[in-house]
C-alpha cells in the first residue's frame, strides 16, 4: 500500500485494520489476547487522535455537520466502554468473551459506518487535499504518540471510560 498523508485514507486504513483484528479475535486459531491488545491500542489512539487533531479542524468547515462530529465523539465513548468490558473478561473464548466481543464489534462497526458516510465524505467534499494531508500528519503523530504511551492498557482504558 502506497504511503499516504491524506487523513481520510489514514482513518480508513485504521478502520480496515480494526476489522481484521475483529476477525482474529473471533478465530479459535488466532492468538485472541494478542489481537485484543493490538486492537485496544489502535482504538484508543485512533479515537484520541481524531478528537485532538481532526474533529476540531473539521468543525471549522461550514458544510461539515458539527452534530455529526459531536456524535462521533459520543460513539467513541461507547466503543471505549465496550472495549473495557471485553478487556475485563478473564477467559478468552468464553461465552462472556463472545458476548462482550459482539457488543464491541457492534459499537465500533456502527461508528465507523456512520463516520465514513458522514464525516469522512464531508471531508472529501469540502476539505482541500493539502489540508487533508496536513491533518493526516497531525493525526499520525498524535496516534503514534498515544500508542507509544501504551494507551490501550486496561488501566488507561478504565481511566478514559471513568473520566
Amino acid at each position: 500500500m502506497a504511503e499516504t498523508h491524506d487523513v481520510v485514507e489514514l482513518i480508513l486504513q485504521d478502520h480496515r485494520r480494526m476489522e481484521d483484528l475483529f476477525r482474529l479475535m473471533r478465530s479459535v486459531e488466532a492468538d485472541r489476547a494478542v489481537a485484543l491488545q493490538e486492537f485496544a491500542g489502535l482504538l484508543i489512539a485512533h479515537a484520541l487522535a481524531e478528537e485532538a487533531k481532526v474533529y476540531p479542524a473539521l468543525k471549522r468547515y461550514k458544510d461539515i455537520d458539527d452534530e455529526e462530529v459531536e456524535h462521533g465523539e459520543h460513539e467513541h465513548d461507547e466503543g471505549n466502554k465496550a472495549l473495557l468490558d471485553l478487556l475485563e473478561v478473564k477467559e478468552v473464548g468464553s461465552e462472556e468473551w463472545d458476548s462482550k466481543l459482539e457488543a464491541l464489534v457492534e459499537a465500533v462497526t456502527h461508528h465507523t459506518d456512520e463516520e465514513e458516510r458522514t464525516i469522512l465524505n464531508g471531508a472529501r467534499e469540502n476539505v482541500a487535499m493539502e489540508r487533508r494531508e496536513e491533518l493526516g500528519v497531525a493525526f499520525t503523530e498524535e496516534r503514534e504518540r498515544r500508542l507509544k504511551a501504551d494507551c490501550g492498557s486496561i488501566d488507561n482504558v478504565r481511566s478514559i471510560v471513568n473520566s
